[in-house]
């Protein structure tokens, strides 16, 4: 039976790619801007959701990226991170999410004189209040934050230190049990022209301490980027989509180098299909490289990427891609399962949710078919 939208948005999301700056409300676009006397992009938050998801909708990264420029100044003291990570604690709560990992760029945030440890320690704040808010209320989540390097930048070994203070060891005094502290680290920004060798160094040392990493990879360059973020310690890949240019059509989308290794190592792709569209690598949902990416046996999990910009959440992207794809509760369950064995939170936490949260929401959404 083909699964409604309401079925789909009923099931319990897992959410591995994120950003903290592409996930504002437009309501707090609009207050966050008045307290800085900045002239929002719209007088309501319809007129700032259409403004934020027409200037993305270009075709390209870099364009796509250029409306960071608005958030992220936004996003320079305690109070405003604060806000921003406590709301989204409580917006993927909302969207059906029960595991998040939001990533976000402390270089990026320290323009109103925080320190990046204070700015860190900022979002930590919020994401605690946001889940004890959450559970409060009688719901579960379990959330973490990732500290991204840029690839433009040069590289240092500040976010390794940061990470290490505040990694994800268990509970944390005074913090809700299921707020899980940084998991892990991340590469992103402009892709073609910014490998990710050139951050060998810091990486190398997260993996040594046992810090998790992740790296944006396989979207605005093909599958050599990917070789690259791999051999710099890529325990997942953001995005990974480009990926589908090392399988071979002709030959029943036999696996290129590339793809057989990303396959044989199991690497998770964080896929995030709309924000695909936008900066274009397909022109639709159906064609794009899911589909394929899945039929050939590739771990997948499904995110949202840049709520705001895309104007988005997980459980539509989800409902996009199993709609298109006739997906049913089978297919959606390993793509839970899957990306929740691949995250980056103690294990414990997320073994709980696939016993007592994930597998049961299935098993009673298969039984009402």
């Amino acid at each position: 039976m083909h699964l409604t939208r309401a079925r789909i948005a009923a099931l319990p999301k897992i959410v591995l790619h994120d950003h903290l700056d592409g996930g504002l409300r437009p309501a707090t676009v609009i207050d966050l801007s008045r307290e800085l006397g900045i002239d929002p992009p719209g007088t309501d938050a319809q007129q700032v959701a259409d403004w934020f998801h027409d200037a993305a909708d270009s075709g390209s990264l870099p364009s796509y990226l250029s409306t960071f420029e608005r958030t992220v100044a936004l996003m320079q003291t305690a109070p405003q991170l604060r806000r921003v990570a406590r709301e989204f604690a409580l917006d993927m709560a909302a969207d059906g999410v029960v595991y998040a990992e939001t990533r976000w760029a402390p270089h990026q945030h320290t323009e109103g004189a925080l320190s990046l440890a204070e700015a860190v320690q900022a979002v930590q704040d919020g994401l605690d209040e946001g889940v004890a808010a959450v559970e409060a209320g009688g719901g579960r989540i379990v959330v973490g934050q990732l500290l991204c390097y840029l690839r433009h930048l040069d590289p240092s070994e500040d976010l390794v230190e940061i990470a290490l203070a505040l990694r994800a060891a268990g509970p944390r005094e005074g913090a809700p049990a299921a707020s899980a502290g940084v998991v892990g680290l991340d590469l992103a920004g402009p892709e073609a022209g910014f490998p990710a060798s050139r951050f060998a160094a810091p990486f190398a040392r997260a993996r040594a301490e046992g810090l998790r990493v992740t790296l944006h990879a396989g979207e605005a360059d093909g599958p050599a980027s990917i070789a690259d973020a791999l051999d710099t310690g890529a325990e997942r890949l953001g995005h990974g989509v480009r990926l589908v240019e090392d399988l071979d059509p002709a030959h029943g989308d036999a696996l290129g180098p590339v793809a057989a290794r990303v396959h044989r190592e199991r690497i998770c792709l964080e896929v995030c299909p709309s924000s695909n569209l936008q900066t274009g690598v397909a022109a639709t949902i159906a064609e794009h490289p899911v589909g394929r990416l899945h039929r050939a046996g590739f771990a997948l999990a499904l995110s949202s990427d840049n709520r705001l910009m895309s104007r988005t959440r997980t459980s539509r992207e989800t409902s996009l891609v199993a709609q298109e794809l006739d997906w049913g509760v089978d297919e959606l369950e390993q793509v839970a399962l899957t990306a929740l064995a691949n995250g980056f939170a103690p294990a414990p936490l997320r073994e709980a949710l696939a016993e007592e949260v994930v597998r049961p929401a299935h098993a009673a959404a298969r039984r009402q078919l």
